[in-house]
């Protein structure tokens, strides 16, 4: 096996998207070699524990409603091109998403990490869940099989904050400034949402035999 690590965030519209075409990639290849590692980046890491309004966050980034406009019409549109229905208008608040990388990191633990990005992709963009919220988390863990109680104690408390926090500064030391960013073997990276056709290519390459 061969170790993909991805670094991204579950509020990045297009760390969805680079999800869903690198999942379409990995159907049409079942053999593939690739181990994934789903790795912590905050995109805003200032953000308020509690979060904030999302159209005062979408004006302080973009400037006000044209900016809001050009910066998302790429995303709609790579989004249709995949298959994935984004509810843009459902989203009411701007979460500050270390908790979400918490549950993450535990979910790999366990085994279960990709379906846990999976349910938070879901639950921000199509449902317009605040996954900053506890109760949301819990359902998201829920959902995938996790233990609701073990999971409550944990996020209830400090355990792991500081492992996601210093993970995040390191993938920024290391200088990833953006995601998704992807790193195989680490030691070839890939940044942005790479298309399908690019990933079969890696994947068809990696399986030739030498």
């Amino acid at each position: 096996m061969i170790r993909l690590d991805i670094y991204s965030d579950p509020v990045c519209p297009w760390c969805f998207i680079g999800k869903a075409r690198l999942a379409r990639a990995l159907e049409s290849r079942p053999g593939h070699p690739f181990e994934i590692h789903w790795q912590p980046f905050q995109l805003n890491p200032d953000m308020p524990a509690e979060g904030m309004e999302r159209q005062e966050y979408l004006a302080l980034k973009f400037g006000g409603d044209q900016g809001v406009l050009d910066a998302y019409r790429p995303v709609v549109e790579a989004a249709e091109e995949i298959g994935l229905t984004l509810d843009l208008p459902a989203i009411t608040r701007m979460p500050n998403s270390a908790d979400a990388h918490r549950l993450i990191h535990w979910a790999g633990l366990e085994g279960r990490q990709n379906a846990v990005v999976d349910a938070l992709f879901r639950a921000f963009f199509q449902q317009g869940r605040d996954i900053g919220q506890q109760d949301t988390l819990l359902d998201v863990a829920a959902s995938v099989g996790l233990d609701r109680l073990m999971i409550a104690r944990l996020l209830a408390s400090d355990a792991d904050r500081v492992l996601i926090l210093d993970a995040d500064r390191s993938a920024r030391a290391r200088g990833i400034t953006g995601v998704p960013f992807f790193i195989l073997d680490q030691s070839h990276a890939l940044s942005g949402a790479q298309p399908v056709a690019l990933w079969q290519d890696v994947i068809d390459q990696l399986s030739r035999p030498e």
